[in-house]
Formats: structure tokens, sequence, C-alpha cells
């Protein structure tokens, strides 16, 4: 029996999906909602991206303004409408002002974290309608959560792991129950539309690197993207050792006239430059996403490998159709990129280990 009843989704016009998405989940929970939009065509899809970072830190507003996710999302065809200001409290409220005045017959809470908070968030900016969450256990100490769950019409049940399942399984099963929504595994493979201008962007900066001639066909060796950053630390690689790698790489005759673009955030760029000025070598670029998500997977389709730790990159590059590395702890294997033929992953030898435990030796091995 499906968490929405057949007769609410036959007769409702819109629906709105709460979430706080990351770049990583988007790229494959995209696909989900393709997938209910091409079964529901009646259904008009808003979404509602919130931001777990909300601060009243004014001075931080700027960069979750321009969190390069709403740039995907507002692009794809199948979403209506997509809240993207809930980074500061006053902004939420204005948000959820504007969402009751849409009058949703249907709200559902993907959220994970903190759900039984966001199941109070969906009742909220739907009071009449019908509201599907996720839900653990009450906490026995905190009384609100037996009230917020309340709130819910209906309930996803957790999630059954197994042995080797990816995290399209999961998502999967959320839409399943929904509305007994049967996703393909064809149809949970990543992908990315990138606009012709932010094609034709990525190929001028190629030429601007040197790396294209005027056509935009590249020169040189092989186009090496290297992404050493994450969100955490426990994700991330020492810059240091993507110095040592490619000095390690422009050591061999098949890799020596490669050329590298190291992937940096806005924030990180500057400090890891200083860090590497004398280290690295000739046909060695930087590289930071600025005005517009498009600008990253419009430069990785561009390349012939992608060595990325466990984060967005990772996994824009199945989207891209690049052969990829990931560098990986043991602790979540579940997010390991989607397409196997494509993929190379090196784990860490403890689930304990961070990211940076993976040498370079194991790296240039698995080349």
């Amino acid at each position: 029996m499906s968490l929405i009843p057949a007769q609410k989704l036959a007769s409702a016009d819109k629906i709105l999906f709460i979430a706080h998405l990351a770049i990583g989940d988007f790229t494959y929970l995209q696909n989900c909602f393709k997938a209910f939009a091409e079964a529901y065509p009646h259904l008009k899809i808003h979404l509602w991206i919130d931001e777990v970072r909300r601060t009243p830190d004014e001075t931080k507003w700027g960069y979750l303004k321009q969190y390069a996710l709403y740039d995907w999302a507002e692009s794809c065809p199948f979403f209506a409408k997509v809240y993207r200001r809930t980074y500061s409290p006053a902004l939420l409220k204005e948000s959820i002002a504007e969402a009751q005045c849409e009058h949703y017959p249907l709200v559902v809470s993907l959220a994970t974290l903190r759900p039984h908070q966001y199941a109070a968030l969906a009742r909220e900016v739907g009071p009449e309608a019908w509201v599907v969450g996720m839900r653990r256990k009450p906490r026995w100490f905190v009384p609100a959560d037996f009230f917020a769950y309340r709130k819910l019409d209906a309930a996803f049940a957790p999630f059954e792991a197994f042995s080797g399942y990816h995290i399209t399984d999961e998502y999967a099963d959320w839409f399943r129950q929904l509305s007994g929504l049967d996703i393909s595994a064809q149809q949970r493979f990543p992908f990315v539309d990138i606009p012709a201008e932010w094609q034709a962007h990525a190929r001028r900066q190629l030429k601007e690197w040197g790396f294209a001639d005027a056509s935009g066909t590249k020169q040189g060796g092989k186009l090496v993207f290297i992404n050493p950053f994450a969100k955490t630390k426990k994700r991330c690689w020492p810059v240091d050792k993507v110095a040592d790698l490619i000095l390690a790489l422009q050591s061999r005759p098949e890799w020596r006239d490669a050329r590298f673009i190291i992937n940096a955030t806005p924030q990180e760029i500057k400090q890891a430059q200083q860090q590497l000025a004398s280290r690295l070598p000739p046909n060695t670029v930087w590289f930071s996403a600025q005005e517009s998500f498009f600008e990253l997977p419009g430069v990785l389709q561009c390349c012939d490998l992608i060595i990325s730790v466990e984060t967005a990159v990772m996994h824009l590059a199945n989207a891209v159709h690049v052969p990829v590395l990931a560098l990986m702890r043991r602790k979540n294997p579940e997010w390991a990129p989607f397409d196997k033929a494509n993929s190379t992953v090196i784990t860490t030898t403890r689930r304990s280990e961070w990211v940076d435990a993976i040498t370079v030796d194991q790296v240039t091995g698995a080349l």
C-alpha cells in the first residue's frame, strides 16, 4: 500500500518535496524525481531545498546564497518551482509563508537529519496537506518528538539494508513506498544536462590554460582532474600528496605529457595555491567554479581521468561518463560511484581511518 493514497495522487495538482541536499545527494535523487514526474505528469513538482547551515550571521549569507546546487535544480525541467531562500531565520519565515499560499495538497519530507523537525516543518507549510515524512524512534526524554511525528499522515518504513547495496537502492525504496513507483537500475544512472553556453565556457577555459587549440580540441597528453577537497576533513586528501602524485606521474613516460587540473572551492583555493606554490610542475592549473554550478561538469566532461575524494566530483564523474579513481573511507561503501565499469575505488585499510591515510603509491599503483 502506498503512503500517498492513489485517490489523493490522482486528484492533486501539485506536490512539495522538502529535503536537505548536497550535490552528491541530488546527483542520485534527481533520477527519482524525474521518474516520479514521468509517472505523474499531471502533478507540478515543487522542491524545497533546506539549508541546514542556516544562520543569523549575515557574513556567511553570501556563500550560502550562491550554493551551486540551486543552479542545477532550477535547470531541471521536472521542477516547476524551487525554494532556495532558507539560509537565514528571516528568509525561512518568508519561505514558509510563501509555501502556505500555495495550499499544497501533498507534502513529502525526505529529510533524514532531525526528521522530527522536518515533520513539523512539512505540516507548517502544508496545514491542510496529506503529509508524509521520515520518522525515527522518538527520544523518551524529548516529548516534542512525539508531538512532531503526530503531524504526519504517513511515515516511511526504515530501509532494509543488504550486502552491497548502493544509496540509489535506498532512494528508489522511498519512492516505491511513496507511490508504488518502480525505478529500474537503468533509470538510476546519474546524468547532468550541461547547457551549451557552459560547454563553450569550458572549451574557452581549456584554451586559456593552453590545454586546447582555438577550436577547442585538446592538446598534449591526458587531461587529469584532481579533487582533494570535501566538506569534512575526514574525506579530504592532503594537497601535499596531490603535488607528490603529479610529480610521481610525470616521472613516468606514459604520463610525462599529461596536463593536470586541481580543483578547490572558492574558500580553499588561495591557501592551497600558496601551500603548493613552488612544488607544482608546468602544465598544472587550479580550478574553482565561481559563476555557475555548470562550470564544474563542463570542465569534467573534457577530461580523460578524474581522481577525487568521496564528494560531488566523484559522483559527477559518472554523470559525464569520464573514468574516475575514487579515494574513500570504509565507513560508507553505499556511496561508491554508481558506474562500476568506469570507476576504481581505493579505500583506507581500516574503517577508522580518514582518507588522508591513502598513500600516493596506492594511487599510482591503481593507475
